[in-house]
């Protein structure tokens, strides 16, 4: 059995969630230094997912560097590299690749936020007394 297939059949990465393009994630990676191995932290916005095959799913995520430089990263569903990644929020977009955020600059780059009820806060809400 070849490499490929190997990677293939092996159930995908269960510390990664379902993503969409527009959500804010934290991607943790692992960077090897020589002999030494860390954990680096990657915060950005999803531009795009590409399904298919499980051996080759991927995403993109953007971030914005310093002055203003825009980094681009694709990381692989199944790469062992990859130690997991958490959703900070959702942004409300009409399109599957976001890559006109490329030519955004400042304010413009800026996506809105999905305004979204958990169950912890509709809690609250439920138990705050009205002003009567």
């Amino acid at each position: 059995m070849n490499l490929v297939n190997a990677i293939a059949k092996r159930e995908p990465n269960p510390n990664i969630p379902t993503l969409a393009p527009g959500d804010r994630v934290k991607v943790h990676t692992r960077i090897v230094e020589g002999d030494r191995e860390r954990i680096q932290v990657f915060i950005g916005t999803v531009m795009r997912l590409r399904k298919g095959k499980r051996a080759n799913a991927s995403f993109t995520v953007r971030r914005i560097a310093t002055h203003g430089v825009g980094v681009e990263r694709t990381f692989s569903v199944n790469s062992p590299r990859v130690e997991k990644v958490e959703v900070a929020g959702h942004t409300h977009v009409r399109r599957a690749q976001l890559y006109y955020l490329r030519g955004r600059h400042g304010k413009a780059a800026r996506l809105r936020e999905k305004r979204t009820v958990t169950p912890e806060r509709a809690v609250e809400v439920a138990q705050t007394p009205t002003a009567e």
